[in-house]
């Protein structure tokens, strides 16, 4: 833990994909919905605070208290996509890929091509989505941030970021750490899982992570890889997914006692 003097901790998000406006698919999953993790963060020259707007619960840490800014950045986010899913009701619960439109807010055409690329439904890159929109709009007001929404993470820090992988009941689970290194970030990293918490899953991964330039581009590709994880024999081919998909830094699945990687991703022992 030497090599990193900040440290936070990656749950696979902990909100399921919408439905309705207030309701959530609810899978018979072990319930990690408490974000425990946010009491381990580690960043002593960083100011850490909570939002929540409705179904939006984000945890900040930034060089100063930017709780009124975030808490605004939020309401334009959900605004712009709230706005859409009002006249577009099949933009909520599409599963696959959504068809273009010119005419879409910034964020949701983002939400859109994000999808695209990794093969899923746009609501799959909302909560990385919302984590960018926030964390790019707030380096306006400080050099370093790290956004955590759900468990999915925007980050711009001037040193190494340990992000401590947490996969359920898997022996692996909190032993090992993701190294961000400053000079892949702004960075995004997500994660989804098949056996943790409420996201939607066609998998069976303990965690799936994705790194990326773009954080609702990595909360896309994460439901997907996790999708494709089904038995051990998976973990030999995403090697060949992720490197079909521009924008993807590195990947990062735990199946049980197994793991595999690609691209850069950089670990240490926890």
């Amino acid at each position: 833990m030497n090599r990193a003097s900040l440290c936070v901790h990656l749950v696979p998000c902990a909100l399921g994909r919408y439905l309705h406006s207030n309701t959530f698919i609810r899978d018979f999953m072990p319930d990690y919905t408490e974000r425990f993790y946010r009491k381990r963060v580690k960043s002593e020259d960083l100011v850490s605070f909570e939002v929540m707007v409705k179904e939006t619960d984000l945890f900040v840490s930034a060089e100063q208290n930017l709780e009124k800014e975030t808490r605004d950045l939020v309401f334009e986010s959900r605004h712009q996509i709230e706005g859409y899913i009002h006249n577009h009701a099949d933009f909520l619960t599409a599963l696959e890929p959504y068809p273009e439109d010119p005419y879409a807010p910034p964020l949701v055409k983002e939400m859109i091509e994000c999808a695209r690329q990794a093969g899923v439904g746009p609501m799959a890159s909302v909560a990385g989505a919302i984590a960018e929109y926030v964390g790019k709009h707030l380096l306006t007001k400080t050099d370093q941030v790290i956004v955590e929404n759900g468990g999915d993470l925007f980050l711009k820090a001037n040193r190494p970021v340990t992000i401590s992988i947490f996969a359920g009941t898997s022996p692996l689970s909190e032993k090992i750490g993701l190294v961000i290194s400053p000079r892949l970030m702004p960075a995004g990293v997500a994660s989804s899982s098949g056996t943790v918490g409420h996201s939607f899953s066609m998998g069976k991964a303990d965690v799936g992570c994705i790194v990326s330039p773009s954080a609702a581009l990595a909360d896309a590709a994460a439901t997907a890889l996790c999708n494709r994880i089904r038995s051990p024999r998976d973990l030999n081919r995403i090697d060949e997914w992720a490197g079909g998909i521009k924008g993807i830094l590195g990947a990062l699945v735990i199946l049980e006692d197994k793991m595999a990687t690609w691209g850069k991703i950089e670990l240490v022992a926890l």
